[in-house]
């Protein structure tokens, strides 16, 4: 296994497919215009490849909160659903935490659907828990993937 940090938007497209697996609906059109608005704002992506192949991806914001300083968020964790149970999830976020380590981060964090219990072990595994609520009013349904 190796870990790749996808710098370029170029890099990122190629991650398309394997994003599908989360995300069915999501046009190619979509996925290219959404890298357009994030990459500004400290969005990155790590892609776990086994022969060249992209098998696990995390994109990943650097921010800073009053209430914890610096801090690194996992974003739209991906293992394909085919390699899952192989280790690869534990490999990338044991990247990520070292990566939050070298940036100064005090901490890291993500977001998980309710109803993703089996991710939900898997994050329990990884020493995280959760502290609070992420609270949301959609304004307009038909863009929520």
């Amino acid at each position: 296994m190796e870990i790749r940090l996808l710098k370029t938007k170029k890099e990122m497209l190629l991650t398309y497919e394997l994003l599908l697996e989360v995300y069915p609906n999501l046009q190619f059109e979509d996925y290219s215009s959404e890298l357009d608005q994030m990459i500004p704002h400290n969005y990155g992506q790590v892609g776990v490849y086994i022969n060249n192949e992209c098998v696990g991806l995390t994109g990943f914001w650097i921010g800073n909160k009053l209430w914890c300083g610096k801090y690194l968020e996992l974003d739209n964790v991906v293992i394909s659903s085919k390699k899952r149970s192989n280790g690869i999830g534990k490999f990338l976020f044991d990247y990520m935490a070292e990566k939050a380590k070298n940036e100064g981060c005090t901490m890291l964090a993500l977001d998980s659907y309710t109803s993703n219990f089996k991710a939900h072990k898997f994050f329990y595994n990884q020493g995280y828990a959760p502290r609070g609520f992420h609270f949301i009013n959609i304004l307009d349904k038909s863009k929520v993937r």
